[in-house]
């Protein structure tokens, strides 16, 4: 059999995005046992530089394995009690998983509802919890189907004062925006090492605030699952007692590309981001598209959403940007199929290069494949 020879491509979807040379590295150094004290080490060196990224002093911070839905899964089924009533703010596909997660947990779901790519005023978000009085509210920080951003502030301050816990998924937003889950006041958060920290997907870094871990220490109903038990979780990575074999190559890849975030400095990390999704921006609106999130204020840096010209067919655009270019992004879905491009610009792939190199090889597949509908 052939060895592998996987083609070369340009990773400019929603994730994975492209892993940095020192991540590979990190990845073919020789395993050691997941009890190993190295193994224990980059974990501790994994938590460190977690919180600050989250921007968090939570003790309980770590990295799940799978990917950010197994975050998502962790966070919603430790923290949904059969009959709890669970407020998700809906506006995009993520949302739309959190609620069917919270449902299958034996949550009462009650959803706040607007157009995909809108997002919520602290006022009308403050009014909806204090109406419905949750235990659990969720919402996305970045809505990686829409491109949009929510600010969470409002919406942890009245779950707060309702006595609810708040979770957000941070999966789109974590190493390329600031999440700033305790000044936020976020209480469990969850996102994924394949995007904004340009790591091979597999590992779902999460946070628990001191206050989320008093109530999981008290709840009544037992968890569901036994694997993304945290309490079990926590027997391993505070108790270092065996609970699953987690990949020791991963945890040297996040390890390594956590290292690469930190000492580029998360502040000018994150000017990077907003300044390539400016420069993204105005180049798309130079070329005559728009962006679907109307209000700058309210785009990921992360995750570019132009809208889909009319008369354009997007699959196949993207499809000639591949075969031709090498060049990979990915197309709306749900309710926005057909409508939008999207575009990640996270991490190592947030470069003035590789947006340059998009965006024309967006240019001329747009020009060909209406050239080919006109022969049509």
């Amino acid at each position: 059999m052939n060895p592998l020879n996987p083609p070369k491509r340009l990773l400019m979807g929603p994730g994975p995005s492209m892993v940095a040379p020192r991540v590979y590295a990190a990845m073919a150094k020789p395993i050691v046992g997941y009890l190993d004290p190295y193994c224990l080490e980059i974990i501790g060196d994994i938590q460190q530089m977690l919180r600050v990224a989250f921007g968090t002093k939570n003790e309980f911070t770590i990295p799940v394995s799978g990917t950010g839905s197994a975050g998502m899964e962790a966070a919603v089924a430790n923290f949904t009690e059969p009959g709890a009533k669970v407020a998700v703010f809906a506006n995009g596909f993520f949302s739309d998983r959190l609620t069917e997660m919270a449902r299958r947990q034996g949550g009462n779901v009650v959803r706040f509802e607007k157009p995909w790519g809108e997002v919520y005023g602290d006022a009308e978000a403050g009014d909806f919890i204090r109406r419905e009085k949750p235990q659990v509210v969720a919402y996305v920080q970045a809505e990686t189907s829409t491109g949009a951003f929510q600010g969470g502030k409002a919406i942890c301050q009245a779950a707060h004062d309702a006595g609810a816990l708040v979770i957000a998924d941070c999966v789109t937003s974590l190493g390329g925006m600031p999440v700033e889950v305790d000044a936020t006041g976020i209480d469990i958060a969850y996102s994924c090492s394949q995007k904004g920290l340009s790591c091979p997907p597999g590992l779902s870094p999460l946070t628990v605030s001191p206050r989320a871990w008093a109530w999981l220490e008290k709840r009544s109903a037992p968890m569901q699952s036994w694997y993304l038990d945290l309490r079990l979780l926590d027997t391993y990575f505070r108790g270092h007692k065996y609970h699953h074999t987690i990949s020791i190559s991963l945890l040297y890849a996040l390890r390594e590309g956590l290292a690469l975030a930190i000492e580029e400095g998360m502040e000018a990390r994150w000017e990077r981001h907003r300044r390539n999704h400016l420069a993204f921006v105005a180049a798309i609106e130079k070329m005559g598209l728009r962006m679907h999130v109307a209000e700058p204020k309210n785009r990921l840096w992360t995750l570019q959403s132009p809208r889909v010209p009319a008369g354009v067919d997007d699959t196949k655009v993207r499809k000639r940007m591949l075969e031709v270019d090498g060049i990979e992004i990915l197309g709306g879905f749900g309710q926005l199929a057909g409508q939008v491009f999207r575009i990640g610009l996270m991490g190592s792939s947030s470069t003035e290069e590789n947006i340059a190199l998009v965006l024309d090889s967006l240019q001329k597949a747009m020009q060909a494949e209406t050239v080919a509908a006109g022969k049509g």
